[in-house]
């Protein structure tokens, strides 16, 4: 590798090769420790840091960045993002 090349991934995808974030769902919220778990459409779920979004209740959609909510979502069907 060149240090022209960009650096390679492997299978694994890092967050640093993607700036995306994923809609999920709110499911059961521990406010003690600031985490949710969430599902996103597909199913898979995951505990989520909140305190960038705090208050959350499970319903709530957020955008998901890298293990952390990084904004609260309007609820499905009403067209609005936040």
């Amino acid at each position: 590798m060149t240090p022209a090349d960009p650096p390679a991934c492997g299978s694994q995808h890092c967050i640093t090769c993607g700036d995306d974030g994923v809609p999920m769902v709110v499911v059961h919220v521990d406010a003690a420790r600031g985490l949710a778990l969430c599902a996103a459409e597909d199913g898979d779920r995951s505990s989520v840091e909140t305190a960038l979004v705090e208050p959350v209740a499970a319903g709530d959609r957020l955008l998901v960045h890298a293990g952390t909510a990084i904004a609260a979502l309007a609820p499905a069907g009403t067209g609005n993002t936040s």
